[in-house]
């Protein structure tokens, strides 16, 4: 039976990987974001019977996790702008911004529509997809022990910088790394994802309030 657990974890796994790699090098699906949420509630109902998940439980102190969210955020940040972009423009062309983002400068109606986005469509659905449902099946393969959600926090961060592939190598690598940290604050807050969520929309946040202001170089 846990053979069977295994196999089936280890096949979600994988479909999850080709639908990622699928829309956006090869752009032969849609965007994967919905797609791994559905098949996340899809596992979930299949697997317990229900809709709850133990990651999206409430917190036993929300005031850790927002510190867990806030400290993910500023490393994320501050590795973007002082390690990961200087390192990756001795090899390539600055990161490409989603597009449409440059019409958030000086227009206070964009910027709010791309929060809605960001809160939404990024934080809480990305993470559910990569954070939430892939890891736990990753996990799955090492029977949920501690080294294997590492490990597949590791592998997943790598599927999560090539879902931003649009934004170019430099991008996959900085996307790469800020899966690394979401995925650290995910881990280090007891699987907990509203860590994670609440990193990622703090984090893209930022970027929506630095493109308002036209901080953005």
């Amino acid at each position: 039976m846990l053979s069977d657990s295994r196999t089936l974890s280890a096949f979600e796994f994988l479909l999850g990987a080709f639908i990622v790699i699928a829309h956006n090098v090869y752009h032969l699906v849609p965007n994967e974001v919905p797609i791994l949420f559905v098949l996340g509630l899809v596992s979930i109902r299949w697997r317990s019977g229900g809709w709850s998940v133990s990651w999206l439980k409430r917190p036993a102190s929300w005031l850790r996790i927002g510190l867990i969210a806030v400290a993910a955020a500023a490393l994320r940040l501050a590795a973007g702008e002082f390690v990961i972009d200087p390192l990756t423009a001795r090899f390539w062309p600055p990161a490409v911004a989603p597009a449409g983002f440059e019409a958030i400068t000086g227009d206070i109606k964009t910027a709010l529509w791309w929060l809605l986005i960001v809160w939404t469509f990024a934080a809480f659905g990305e993470e559910f997809g990569y954070r939430g449902y892939l890891l736990a099946r990753a996990a799955d393969l090492g029977k949920g022990s501690p080294a294997a959600y590492w490990v597949g926090m590791v592998a997943v961060s790598i599927l999560f910088g090539l879902g931003h592939y649009y934004k170019g190598p430099a991008g996959v690598v900085d996307s790469g790394v800020a899966g690394l940290i979401l995925g650290t604050a995910y881990l280090l807050s007891g699987r907990n994802l509203w860590a994670s969520i609440l990193a990622h929309g703090l984090i893209d946040t930022f970027g929506v309030v630095a493109a308002y202001f036209g901080w953005q170089t």
